[in-house]
């Protein structure tokens, strides 16, 4: 019976997920927090080797024989991050990551570059927005020159542990599909979107080869004897978190919508193929999985919610007390919660802002309701569009850290109007890059069945976390989520007039 483990490389930490798949259990769960390198500029940064020690360091933590029953890893890695290799493989500086929104500039640089935003989309499906990897490489070429003369390969952050776990350099097309360059209708890199980013380079000639969704490589034995595990192990495609979220949640195939509340928020589906909106209205990637995975990505969820609770001092599970004590609409108090700029909608010099506020709704418990119900306002927003597209949705698969919060489930499922399912295994990340890793082993020894199989057999969902929409607060959110889109074109309008 086989064990294969799941590793995420997230920004605030790196999770190692270890699961026996012939009795569907867990057999370990480790986890070592992250430094972040955050400028004044909007710069957000991490060195890849705090990733691998991160990494090395989980596995240690596990008992010698579980190691030794591993027989496939497969790495989940906060998508949109550049990390700089020189001839010989090293890191030649600190990766920028999804984050980081001080490449904001030569997003616009690019786009016009390319002939602006809808040619861009028209050329590879995407805009350029902040945070992708193609605003960071004009950036690194303008403000760290000496890097980027050296450098000779680009790599996001999980095909570099990729590169640590196997020596081999690849690229798959889910996270490929972040980076801007990759047409996602032909699944080739775009020569004009690489053109604009550097038209004195050939941009192709860094990039490492496009590998199939059950790739799979053999690990280094080096760097297995330095983490105990067998010379054996395989190491799959991997892909970006988002990507990998989808596998752990089940949403393989049409009809699903999983939503993350993490450091950002997100929430995608599953298509058959990559579905592009001439707007730009949804990030249209690739799966992990070999088929479409539109994707809104919000900047700013848990990121709303921990700063207000850091700001008024809240004990452990305090803010969930204070949901509970409050009602719908904070009191006509409303955030719109962008405090790292916003990417959906295109937003990255935005900051965040209280609207509403009277003697009696600026306090901290309708603060903190605010920062909840802005968060997921700006999700909602994001299922609007959608379902503008014509893609029909009966329930949520809900995930990350924000997850874990009762009364945010709750709001989730009033806001949303739709009735919320929390997977079993909350570590969706994880769970998904483990999944992979067995999709990818069986495939390797001959069973070329797809992955909708091991995701029905493996992805449970639990009962006792479900919840449904409750009719008067769906009617309650209405005026309030009325209010954020009024505030939201405000917004828009002002920066566009200023941009």
């Amino acid at each position: 019976m086989s064990v294969v483990a799941g590793l995420d490389i997230g920004t605030q930490s790196v999770k190692l997920l270890v699961y026996d798949t012939g009795h569907r259990r867990m057999l370990a769960i480790r986890g070592r927090s992250l430094p972040l390198d955050e400028g004044a500029d909007g710069s957000r940064e991490q060195h890849p080797a705090w990733w691998i020690a991160a990494a090395a360091q989980c596995f240690a933590d596990l008992d010698a024989d579980v190691r030794a029953r591993i027989v496939a890893i497969g790495v989940s890695g906060q998508q949109h991050g550049f990390v700089p290799l020189d001839a010989a493989g090293e890191v030649l500086a600190p990766a920028k990551l999804w984050c980081d929104i001080s490449s904001w500039r030569e997003c616009d640089e690019i786009m016009a570059a390319a002939g602006g935003y809808r040619q861009c989309i028209a050329l590879a499906g995407n805009p350029i927005l902040a945070g992708y990897t193609a605003s960071k490489l004009p950036w690194t070429r303008k403000h760290r020159p000496d890097v980027y003369r050296r450098l000779a390969s680009i790599l996001l952050p999980h095909d570099y542990i990729n590169f640590w776990l196997t020596g081999e350099r690849w690229m798959e097309y889910g996270d490929a599909s972040g980076t801007g360059w990759l047409d996602v209708r032909s699944r080739r890199w775009s020569s004009a979107m690489l053109a604009a980013t550097d038209a004195d380079r050939d941009l192709s000639a860094y990039l490492p080869p496009l590998v199939d969704a059950h790739f799979s490589a053999p690990i280094r034995p080096a760097t297995a004897d330095a983490l105990g595990l067998s010379h054996g192990v395989r190491v799959s495609a991997g892909g970006g978190d988002n990507m990998m979220a989808a596998i752990g949640t089940g949403n393989v195939a049409p009809g699903i919508l999983s939503v993350s509340l993490g450091t950002s928020g997100t929430l995608f589906a599953s298509t058959e193929r990559p579905l592009v909106d001439d707007d730009g209205l949804w990030a249209a990637f690739c799966s992990s999985t070999g088929g479409g995975l539109p994707l809104i990505c919000t900047m700013n969820c848990t990121v709303a919610t921990g700063g207000v609770a850091e700001a008024f001092g809240f004990e452990a599970g305090e803010g969930d007390r204070l949901i509970e004590s409050t009602a719908p609409g904070a009191d006509g108090l409303l955030m719109l919660p962008f405090f790292n700029g916003e990417r959906t909608p295109d937003l990255p010099s935005a900051r965040a802002s209280l609207h509403g506020m009277s003697p009696g709704n600026f306090t901290r418990a309708h603060v903190y309701r605010a920062a909840m119900e802005g968060a997921t306002y700006a999700l909602r927003h994001g299922l609007d569009a959608l379902r503008s597209a014509g893609l029909p949705f009966k329930a949520i698969r809900l995930t990350g850290g924000g997850a874990n919060s009762a009364p945010w489930r709750q709001m989730v499922a009033d806001v949303f109007g739709l009735p919320v399912d929390i997977p079993v295994q909350t570590e969706g990340a994880a769970f998904g890059a483990a999944l992979q890793a067995l999709w990818a082993w069986r495939h390797h020894a001959g069973d070329t069945s797809g992955i909708e199989g091991i995701a029905r057999e493996h992805v449970a969902l639990d009962e006792a976390r479900a919840v449904w929409p409750d009719a008067d607060r769906v009617q309650a959110y209405r005026e309030p989520y009325q209010q954020f889109l009024e505030q939201l074109t405000v917004l828009q309008q002002t920066h566009a007039v200023s941009g």
